[in-house]
């Protein structure tokens, strides 16, 4: 008989098994229509095909048309046009690299993507680098099986708690099939939420199930060979090569610190950019397509050239200067709003590297080019021990694996040292520095429903900005909830959003709802606990937060304000103390001999959503309801707390109150 822990267990291994054949199926997908935009596009308009993987049916060639490069502009342009007007018009969400909206969902949105994601991305991801433009397929299939994985879940009607594990392996078997990297893509999804050495190892047994299916369906379609070929029983053949290997793990974390810099400070220069956001994706396109013209290496992911420069057929000064125009390629692309990941274009350039040095120390190009092609990425990327898997599942080199562990470590070490000068960390916006906190705290007792506030001010969206002035200085408050005409939530406006109006010549013209944060605005429910509510406002750097219906997202309910949690705080202690006080008189009174009964509350149980204050009378007087447990949060019950089917209640009990205790929770038998 399962119990309840144990139910959840096999729903979620058959959540992976089915996860791990969705996310090879979507790969395959992907790939087909990948392939498909390059036809149409780059080779169909342009002329012009980079060389391809062997392994995946390519051929080392590189084909230029009748017309040379010339046409490339134009493909490359109008491919961020299309794929520009479609993210924009229908799921702004969906633009640039599809890795860091998964992040972003798992911490802020409760692992949320909506349904018109997956098959979005899939389309604007094919465009954008079927027609040139400088980015990967990781970030795409990652979002696209993660988007899988949520919508999934809310159709099950999963909690928060298992949505995000489902995105993550979602994510994980998407990965997995594409690069055909079982324990990496499995390693990545649990480690990439994270920019300090954190996991999220409570997902591993999962994301490693489907990773393995994935890569199981994949492999009997496509074939088991890694996707790039080395020479066989590639190692390093002498002690002292150590050294060279840890030059290049320096080398590839000052690259990585750099990375992240250059990306972003693209990103924010086309934010700034007064043109229409379907655009800009052209603009960036153009710009690769510009470049293109002296170096048509940077256009895709680049693995045929990654494959090249393994087989030493690629110069190095041709090797060096690919390593600063690929970084400026990519930004360019996904920087603009482009839709595509940032995972081949950071192989590509850790690869050049490899090779540079490899010509420097007179060593096997294979060997560093694939050593190098972790240094970068598990550094600007923060994550180390997935990129020392996929790299070497991805070459077959394993005889590398302690020369690739020590770059990676190094690459890391230095990118981590560095990165503090500078606001842009990692390659991936989304992270949080570490997992939140895991043990049980007085806050995980109190729910946002006891918390939160009801007398609160809010703003029209259509008040004046002026007036909106004045409303600060006439309350003082750092923040208001906006709301439009029907009372329902809109957004949420901040001294932080009035101070960056205030830079705008057209200030006067301009209302609360042109300078509110509307898109990705964080939200909670009433019946979450406050631990939750405390770490995501935590997460999100802000000082309220709106409680609304889970049934209705736009019904304002109340706003957990700091001073809110403070007060939920003293209210826990003073119930702690109170039900510690009446558990100690239970103790005394009866010689320490007390007993403790479990419950789980089943659909068809007598008290499921009935309120504690409702079911007291039922129990003896010498009887403590202690503790509920839900979905691994323990609360601290009180009158108003709902019993819910799954809860698992803890009832202390005086000896000769126990059989009472027991019937009237409908146990069977005596304790």
């Amino acid at each position: 008989m399962f119990s309840l822990a144990d139910e959840r267990q096999r729903r979620l291994v058959l959540d992976s098994l089915w996860l791990g054949v969705v996310g090879a199926v979507a790969a395959q997908i992907f790939m087909l229509l990948l392939d498909l935009a390059q036809d149409l596009l780059l080779q169909g308009i342009a002329g012009y095909r980079p060389p391809g993987l062997p392994n995946e049916g390519g051929q080392l060639i590189e084909i230029v048309g009748s017309s040379k490069l010339w046409l490339i502009p134009l493909v490359t342009t109008l491919g961020g046009l299309i794929s520009g007007v479609l993210v924009y018009s229908i799921a702004p969400e969906a633009e640039g690299h599809g890795t860091d909206s998964a992040v972003k969902a798992v911490h802020r949105a409760r692992g949320l993507i909506r349904a018109r994601i997956p098959p979005l991305k899939m389309v604007a991801s094919a465009i954008t680098i079927g027609a040139g433009g400088s980015a990967g397929r990781e970030g795409p299939t990652a979002l696209i099986a993660a988007g899988i994985g949520s919508v999934y879940a809310t159709v099950r009607r999963r909690s928060d708690e298992e949505r995000r594990m489902l995105v993550l392996i979602g994510m994980s078997a998407g990965l997995s099939a594409i690069f055909r990297t079982p324990i990496g893509a499995a390693i990545f999804a649990i480690e990439v939420l994270y920019s300090d050495m954190e996991f999220e190892t409570t997902a591993l047994l999962y994301t490693l199930l489907a990773s393995v299916v994935a890569y199981s369906i994949n492999g009997a379609i496509d074939g088991w060979e890694p996707l790039f070929d080395i020479p066989a029983n590639l190692g390093v053949e002498h002690a002292a090569d150590y050294l060279e290997y840890a030059a290049l793990g320096i080398a590839g974390g000052l690259v990585a610190a750099l990375l992240p810099v250059v990306f972003y400070k693209s990103r924010d220069f086309f934010h700034a950019l007064r043109v229409p956001n379907h655009i800009k994706p052209a603009i960036g396109g153009l710009g690769v397509g510009l470049m293109a013209l002296a170096l048509p290496e940077v256009l895709g992911g680049g693995y045929g050239w990654i494959q090249l420069a393994m087989n030493g057929e690629m110069a190095t000064d041709v090797l060096f200067v690919l390593i600063f125009a690929k970084i400026l390629a990519m930004s360019l692309t996904v920087g603009s709003g482009g839709s595509g990941g940032v995972f081949a274009p950071s192989l590509f350039v850790g690869a050049m590297l490899g090779g540079v040095l490899a010509d420097v120390f007179n060593q096997n190009p294979a060997a560093f080019v694939l050593v190098g092609m972790a240094a970068v990425f598990s550094g600007a990327g923060r994550v180390p021990i997935a990129t020392l898997f996929m790299v070497t599942e991805m070459t077959g080199g394993y005889h590398l694996l302690a020369a690739a562990a020590l770059v990676v470590t190094l690459s890391y070490l230095v990118q981590v040292t560095l990165a503090p000068l500078s606001k842009y960390t990692s390659l991936y916006e989304a992270q949080i520095p570490q997992r939140g906190p895991r043990d049980v705290d007085l806050l995980e007792g109190v729910t946002a429903a006891d918390a939160m506030t009801q007398d609160f001010d809010s703003v029209p969206a259509s008040m004046p900005v002026r007036d909106l002035i004045d409303e600060f200085e006439r309350t003082h408050h750092h923040g208001f909830t906006v709301v439009d005409e029907a009372g329902k939530l809109y957004g949420i406006v901040t001294l932080g959003d009035l101070d960056r109006a205030m830079l705008d010549e057209q200030l006067e013209d301009r209302t609360v709802a042109d300078i509110a944060t509307v898109e990705g605005l964080a939200v909670g429910y009433p019946d979450e606990t406050m631990g939750s509510i405390l770490w995501r406002m935590a997460v999100r750097g802000v000082g309220r937060l709106p409680i609304v219906d889970r049934d209705d997202p736009h019904r304002l309910r109340g706003v957990v304000r700091r001073e809110d949690i403070v007060h939920a705080y003293e209210r826990a202690m003073e119930r702690r103390v109170h039900t510690s006080y009446r558990l100690k008189e239970l103790r005394e009174a009866h010689e320490g001999n007390v007993r403790v009964l479990e419950v789980d509350i089943s659909r068809a149980h007598a008290f499921v959503e009935k309120p504690v204050a409702e079911i007291a009378p039922s129990l003896p007087s010498e009887c403590i309801l202690v503790s509920i447990r839900r979905d691994k949060k323990l609360l601290i019950p009180r009158g108003s707390t709902i019993v819910r089917e799954g809860d698992h209640l803890v009832v202390m009990c005086s000896p000769t109150s126990v059989d009472e205790a027991r019937r009237a929770f409908g146990l069977s038998g005596e304790a």
